[in-house]
């Protein structure tokens, strides 16, 4: 397995991580089963959004000893009232689920994740009320790691991160959404189908976002990656053909700041399908041709999907376009890890010898040779 850190947390988790959603309402022996496998497997990190007492209680009791090597996303402001899954940003109810998670998970959760944030309402009521000064104060009392969040808005998200106090977001991320425009909402499309007449190119804002955790390093782990299950279906696709699972996870590794993707699975067998990931070649991952099917004006845009390669001087052009893009949010304080993250690379965009080679080959037709010749000024 594969990890990478998660932000600036100090924690590196699997690159393929478990949304253990679909585990709910199962019977243990299953939720057992899966849990032993995904952690066999080298599964490290576990999202646990779920509110219900019966699912948090069976995968407590599959973790066991084993509680101590894997990370847990456990969410603030999820409630389940009456049996029936609710959010809510009422201080005394938030505090009584989490701190019945807490306590599941013996007392400490890594990640405690402030539960959707969506909506210019759902900020106010957390981040300016007892709700955000109650996830610091766990945090301070070492019953969290981590002070995360969730969202599908990337407007919200980025006022989210700006206050200062997340470390890490789950967001969802997949190649529809991002051409989706910032202001309409991925729950429309996911309800009544997607509309390609709609898709722009990727959405600034969504761009920006992602920028914008990489400059903060703010890690991202991913829900939402196959967009429950459409971006697989020649029936629901909003692309030329469906994408593949494996497309889908290596689209949003690509991401800047992107650590896991998170994928559902309720049997081992679903866990161990997704995990075929692993053993795959670029060419069966690549999803730069699929895409490129999407709107005539992705052209001229960076998708990180590496389809220039091989550069006959070794340059790893994806990786400079994307530390190129954050750096132009602020030239002027453009962030250390990002000049480090440049210069360690074996070969620099100084080094392009203007072949044309790379052009050729992208199938957004993004101007290489202008990139790599704007790289080595800014990163001199």
């Amino acid at each position: 397995m594969v990890l990478r850190e998660i932000g600036k947390t100090g924690k590196k988790a699997s690159i393929i991580g478990l949304g253990c959603e679909h585990l709910d309402r199962k019977p243990y022996e299953q939720v057992k089963s899966t849990i032993d496998i995904a952690i066999d497997c080298g599964i490290n990190i576990y999202d646990i959004f779920m509110p219900g007492a019966e699912v948090r209680e069976y995968i407590a009791k599959a973790l066991g000893a084993r509680r101590k090597d894997i990370l847990i996303q456990g969410h603030i402001c999820s409630s389940d009232i009456n049996q029936q899954y609710d959010i809510s940003r009422d201080l005394p109810t938030v505090k009584r689920f989490f701190e019945e998670h807490l306590r599941l998970c013996g007392g400490y959760i890594d990640f405690g994740m402030l539960f959707f944030i969506d909506s210019d309402d759902d900020y106010k009521n957390v981040f300016e009320t007892g709700i955000a000064d109650y996830a610091l104060k766990l945090k301070q009392n070492g019953d969290i790691g981590h002070i995360g969040f969730s969202s599908h808005n990337p407007l919200t998200a980025i006022r989210a991160i700006n206050t200062g106090l997340p470390e890490l977001m789950m967001f969802s991320l997949n190649p529809a959404f991002d051409i989706i425009p910032a202001e309409e909402s991925v729950f429309t499309h996911l309800e009544h189908g997607f509309k390609p007449e709609s898709f722009t190119g990727i959405d600034p804002k969504r761009a920006e976002l992602y920028k914008l955790c990489e400059q903060k390093s703010i890690g991202i782990t991913v829900m939402k990656s196959l967009g429950a299950g459409k971006l697989i279906s020649a029936e629901h696709t909003p692309f030329g053909k469906p994408l593949t699972v494996a497309q889908c996870i290596h689209y949003a590794l690509s991401r800047p700041a992107v650590a896991s993707v998170l994928l559902g699975g309720k049997t081992p067998e679903e866990v161990k399908e997704t995990l075929k990931y692993l053993e795959l070649s670029d060419e069966e991952r690549d999803y730069s041709e699929i895409l490129s099917t999407a709107s005539k004006s992705m052209k001229g845009v960076c998708v990180y999907c590496s389809h220039c390669q091989p550069c006959p001087a070794g340059i790893d052009i994806a990786a400079v376009n994307k530390y190129l893009d954050i750096a132009l949010l602020d030239t002027a304080n453009i962030p250390p890890s990002i000049r480090s993250h440049y210069h360690s690379l074996a070969h620099k965009s100084g080094e392009c010898t203007a072949c044309g080679h790379c052009e050729k080959r992208c199938p957004f037709g993004v101007s290489v040779i202008e990139k790599m010749k704007e790289a080595e000024k800014l990163f001199v």
